[in-house]
């Protein structure tokens, strides 16, 4: 049996860019996505604390270091710049590896700059 657990979180990020016209996704600055074990094309949820919206889509890099946070597609509808997010990303694990299980929760500041990591929930 496998369970599905929180893999890594981004809390409370500010948005920085909606970008309507773009084919889809959520752009991270690279140094966040690799803070927070998340993998380019990996499937996350937005929860958006200003309104909230929920709902899934998958990262692609920003540019590393430019604290990018940018909703892409019809995502860009549901935030606005500004707006506070949490990205969530999970994961299925095996009752063996749940033995040694620590999600990790990057911590940002208002600029996406990584205030504190965590490895708990």
């Amino acid at each position: 049996m496998t369970i599905e657990m929180l893999q890594s979180k981004i809390h409370r990020a500010t948005v920085t860019d909606a970008n309507l016209n773009y084919i889809g996704s959520i752009t991270i600055d690279e140094e966040l996505l690799e803070k927070a074990n998340l993998r380019v094309g990996q499937k996350v949820e937005v929860l958006n604390i200003n309104n909230g919206e929920r709902f899934t889509t998958y990262t692609i890099r920003g540019e590393r270091g430019s604290g990018e946070i940018c909703l892409n597609g019809a995502a860009a509808r549901k935030v606005q710049i500004g707006d506070k997010v949490i990205i969530i990303s999970y994961a299925s694990y095996s009752e063996e590896e749940l033995k040694n299980y620590s999600p990790t929760i990057v911590m940002v500041d208002d600029k996406n700059r990584v205030s504190e990591i965590k490895y708990e929930v």
